[in-house]
């Protein structure tokens, strides 16, 4: 649906999260900006707080291009630390707490943080880390941790860094095809770009209203997580954000505190929906539910647009792209149509080819790679300027999905390229377990599949091959992980096989053991 009000939208003439913190304090400073677990921070308060932040960074003698990580749970702190590094051109790592002690170390040093925001319930992690943390540690929760920092430095913003559309401002990782994360960094224009290409062309297909109320299922560390937040906080509306998202407490805070419209991965409408006594009369005030991260089986999506009885749109996209580029807007969300295996179509501005594998652009209908032109794309994998190459190619990010446009321009992905597993909405390379498994003695060789879960929508599936003399059972090769991956990662089943199937130069045949699972599915994605 079109509106011509949508270029009205409060926050449309914004450009950096600079802007954005100033305006609402200016119009709206007793208006919450963020609700956590009975505690509310408006939005003078989040212009005051992160100007105290950025004092004290500036004091710590941190500023333009450096990076300061954040390891801890969803709060209202994580969203002052963000508005404090827009001040300060300091670019924000979000660390993703179920993270191993070995993958928060690669983080922290690759990214060369600064300084680290901890909360105590990871703070083993840290020291369990084989390398040094930051030299500069500020505890996120004790009574001479945060406030005590931020307390020593004034509330008035002076000295602030005029940003720029392109000046970077976080640092997210997503896992590697070669095993080790690689840091996104992102720009500011990469959590306007399109909002705002949707109010210049009058479309509603995501909006923002004034008194939204919208919910944070998914946490900051990922893209949809902080895309969400930046989108509400450049809308001036308020922000429930969930310290860890839980279905019983989700459905709570949606009919208790009146939320308007809620952002989260399928596993997560699932879940909420299975909860024991709901209906829905729990959901009564939603508008507009926003779910992406991973494709969604149409009976959960029947049952979910019965239940919550309110506007669907889902996104499609990658932490690459700075989130969603492409939308199945609310009028497609209709059962039988077709449209709902599709992934969407481009917003206005975003365009979408398909190439074959020497890169030419294919006819509609013929399946290859998917490509995205966004003006939200990533700038750059830090320090990885030959991984960008690959990656980010005049302009259009290679998403390693493999799908086709149908003839009225909508998106539908069949499979995938880059063997990413997609677990609760999480991506899993198999390459970094592959890694972690073959340093397992008992293991002469192992090749991860992704196979399709009807909860998680899918599982880590591990093909072993056990060494020579030797053959460790499941629960000895889940034991041996456990420190080295984070729980998401780790495989669900072990199946032990003689040899790995190989073509005749050697490479082997993942898909073919992949196949396995998916049969003659359509799409082979779950």
């Amino acid at each position: 649906m079109d509106s011509p009000t949508a270029a009205r939208e409060p926050g449309h003439e914004l450009r950096t999260l600079v802007q954005t913190a100033r305006l609402h304090a200016e119009r709206q400073p007793d208006t919450p900006a963020v609700l956590c677990e009975g505690r509310t921070l408006t939005y003078g308060g989040l212009h005051r707080e992160s100007n105290r932040i950025a004092h004290a960074l500036r004091a710590a003698g941190i500023g333009p291009g450096d990076r300061i990580a954040y390891l801890g749970k969803e709060s209202e702190h994580y969203y002052e630390v963000l508005f404090g590094c827009a001040k300060t051109g300091t670019v924000l790592v979000p660390v993703n707490w179920r993270l191993t002690a070995p993958e928060v170390s690669h983080i922290l040093q690759d990214s060369c943080t600064r300084l680290l925001f901890l909360e105590e319930e990871f703070r083993h992690i840290v020291e369990a880390m084989p390398t040094d943390p930051p030299k500069a540690v500020v505890p996120l929760d004790t009574d001479d941790g945060f406030a005590a920092w931020k307390a020593a430095h004034p509330a008035d913003e002076t000295d602030s860094v005029e940003a720029t559309p392109d000046t970077p401002i976080a640092q997210l990782y997503t896992s590697g095809t070669t095993g080790l994360p690689k840091g996104v960094v992102l720009a500011h224009r990469s959590f306007f770009a399109i909002a705002r290409a949707m109010a210049d062309a009058g479309v509603d297909w995501i909006d923002w209203l004034p008194g939204d109320k919208a919910l944070i299922g998914i946490p900051g560390f990922h893209i949809g997580g902080l895309w969400w937040a930046t989108q509400n906080f450049n809308a001036g509306t308020t922000v429930v954000a969930m310290r860890a998202f839980a279905a019983r407490q989700a459905v709570d805070l949606i009919r208790d505190l009146g939320i308007t419209t809620v952002c989260v991965v399928p596993a997560m409408l699932r879940m909420m929906l299975s909860e024991p006594g709901v209906n829905a009369e729990d959901f009564t005030t939603v508008r507009k539910t926003v779910y992406g991260g991973s494709p969604v089986s149409e009976a959960l999506l029947a049952t979910s647009l019965a239940v919550l009885d309110c506007e669907f749109a889902q996104i499609y996209g990658l932490t690459e792209t700075g989130n969603t580029a492409i939308c199945l807007p609310p009028a497609a969300h209709v059962p039988g149509t077709g449209l709902l295996r599709a992934a969407g179509r481009p917003y206005p501005g975003v365009r979408v080819k398909v190439i074959d594998g020497q890169g030419r652009e294919l006819p509609s209908g013929a399946v290859g790679e998917v490509c995205l032109a966004t003006p939200a794309h990533m700038v750059e994998y830090w320090g990885l300027p030959d991984r960008t190459a690959e990656t980010l190619v005049d302009g259009w990010i290679r998403t390693g999905d493999a799908g086709y446009v149908d003839t009225d321009g909508y998106l539908f992905i069949r499979d995938r390229i880059k063997d990413a597993i997609l677990v609760a909405g999480e991506n899993v390379y198999p390459a970094e377990i592959e890694n972690a498994l073959e340093h397992h003695p008992g293991v002469a060789e192992v090749v991860v599949v992704g196979a399709p879960d009807e909860r998680w929508g899918e599982y880590v599936h591990a093909f072993v091959v056990p060494a020579a003399g030797d053959r460790p059972s499941p629960r000895d090769l889940h034991t041996f992980l456990v420190p080295r991956l984070a729980a998401f990662k780790l495989p669900a089943r072990y199946e032990f096989i003689d040899h790995v199937p190989r073509n005749p130069s050697g490479k082997i045949l993942r898909r073919e053991l992949r196949d396995r699972f998916w049969g003659e599915a359509e799409r082979k994605v779950n």
